[in-house]
């Protein structure tokens, strides 16, 4: 996966899994069914107006709640690469990598970054640049070990990968 590039959507602190997909929708696990319906309490117009490879930039604490693992299902369904906020809530940060979906730590990113600016984040050095601005900023890049388990697409995925070898 290496470096992404997309828009940037933003959204404040402590997003909960349940703005990130609503309780009324937990009766299905099907992914495209759970994207349709993504972030719908915290903007009602997010998961038709995403686009493939947009990027989620929001503040401290995003995915605290439930440990639902819906949440960066339905977030990764909906076409989003990358989410970067300054710290994860710790179940979020592990239901992400298991999902496939990448995570990023940043807050100088996310103190600068505005919603519509264009950015790429290359995974495996943690350097991201805000293209419209013109401004780097330095996260932890993703361990080789978590960046095996997003190229696969999730703990399941690389799981039946490496039984199979």
């Amino acid at each position: 996966m290496g470096i992404i590039k997309g828009k940037c959507w933003k959204f404040g602190a402590n997003v909960d899994t349940d703005l990130i997909i609503p309780a009324r929708y937990l009766n299905t696990s099907d992914p495209v069914e759970l994207a349709k319906h993504v972030m719908e309490d915290a903007s009602p117009s997010f998961a038709g107006k995403v686009g493939k490879g947009d990027i989620i930039v929001a503040d401290e604490n995003f995915g605290c709640g439930s440990s639902r693992e819906h949440a960066p299902i339905a977030i990764k369904t909906a076409g989003v690469s990358l989410v970067i906020a300054p710290f994860f809530a710790r179940i979020f940060y592990r239901n992400a990598f298991n999902m496939g979906l990448p995570i990023l730590e940043c807050e100088a990113a996310v103190k600068d970054i505005v919603e519509g600016d264009e950015i790429t984040a290359d995974l495996a050095t943690g350097e991201i640049k805000n293209l419209t601005k013109g401004n780097t900023y330095k996260a932890e890049p993703i361990p080789p070990f978590m960046m095996e388990l997003i190229d696969a697409g999730g703990l399941m995925n690389y799981t039946m990968k490496t039984m199979a070898n």
